[in-house]
């Protein structure tokens, strides 16, 4: 038995389609545990919010100050720099709106959101499976989007191969799109906030909800230039982001212990992760600190035997032999997976 696929209104699969796997394996344990997102098991502590915050529409100050706050975490210049949106997939949508370009490259594998925002808007569409070989393709009124580190894979640009692929960009005229989603976490992974005092034609999208694990929550930020930030904030509107969400990210993106304590959780983790999958027969094949994808010959089947078990995984129809293993949020989670990966 499988999950039924997305509707046709539905261009892009995502995980965590909890409803979709109880449907399908009515007879599995439990509470079911959700491996297939890649969103942090360590959510920031939610204090309890004021009255206020809910029954009032955000002030421009309550987001003037969180875009401070933003910039300051993730290395932009100033709160100039920063847009506020609900969530990175809203603002990977509207990027080809905020950038006409007729040819988008990405990187492939990466992200599937990005080929469909630029595929909707009419553009064509063009993979390979390198940065390098993306730069080789750039040119003029081009759009390149990659993320760093990757997803699926976490393959990532280090510093100097960052800093070449944005002058390269620039000097041709293309835009670059770094998607950072999975940034946060990682400490090897170059800012590329941190070039936009130079460069005009790069993008940097940031999702908070995965590293501090409220993805529910439907917040994300783009960091550009000047000129782009207001154009992106004047498609969205006013209130782009709820009340509650500016209060609870104001107060998370300004705890830096929070987030290096998150860090070291998750590198913990995720080295632990790699020992249990590789006990089990299955290929390392890349990862962050929030995931590791494997390779097994079976890997369909034992998609379908983990989800018997109450277990989801992230699967891939164009690599039917990969799943993508999120962390298990707690030790009796644990000790599910391994009992149910042990099964063959």
């Amino acid at each position: 038995m499988v999950i039924p696929a997305p509707s046709t209104s539905e261009e892009t699969a995502h995980g965590g389609r909890l409803i979709a796997a109880r449907q399908a394996f009515p007879m599995a344990p439990e509470p079911w545990i959700d491996l297939s997102t890649g969103i942090s098991p360590y959510a920031y502590p939610v204090e309890a919010l004021p009255d206020a915050v809910f029954r009032r529409l955000p002030e421009p100050e309550q987001e003037n100050a969180l875009r401070a706050v933003a910039a300051e975490a993730y290395g932009a210049p100033d709160a100039d720099h920063v847009c506020l949106a609900p969530g990175s997939q809203m603002l990977i949508s509207l990027l080809p709106l905020l950038l006409p370009c007729r040819r988008s490259l990405v990187l492939d594998p990466g992200y599937a959101g990005h080929e469909a925002a630029w595929r909707r808007s009419g553009a064509s569409v063009h993979r390979a499976g390198t940065a390098e070989a993306l730069s080789d393709m750039a040119a003029e009124n081009t759009v390149l989007a990659l993320c760093n580190p990757n997803n699926p894979d976490g393959r990532r640009l280090d510093p100097a191969a960052l800093r070449a692929l944005v002058e390269r960009c620039e000097r041709l005229g293309a835009w670059l799109v770094i998607d950072e989603a999975y940034a946060d976490l990682e400490p090897d992974v170059p800012r590329a906030a941190e070039l936009l005092a130079r460069f005009e034609r790069l993008v940097i999208l940031r999702s908070f909800g995965k590293s501090y694990g409220l993805a529910g929550m439907r917040f994300g930020v783009l960091l550009g230039r000047p000129g782009i930030v207001r154009a992106m904030a004047d498609l969205m509107g006013p209130w782009p982001v709820s009340g509650p969400a500016l209060a609870i990210a104001t107060r998370a993106l300004a705890d830096q212990d929070w987030r290096r304590n998150a860090a070291g959780r998750a590198a913990h983790a995720s080295s632990r992760l790699d020992r249990l999958l590789h006990e089990a027969g299955w290929t390392a094949v890349g990862g962050t600190a929030l995931f590791r994808l494997a390779a097994s010959p079976d890997a369909a089947d034992r998609w379908r035997g983990l989800a018997a078990q109450g277990l989801l995984a992230r699967r891939f129809e164009d690599r039917a032999d990969r799943l993508r293993f999120g962390l298990p949020p707690d030790e009796p989670a644990w000790r599910r997976l391994s009992d149910a990966l042990a099964r063959r």
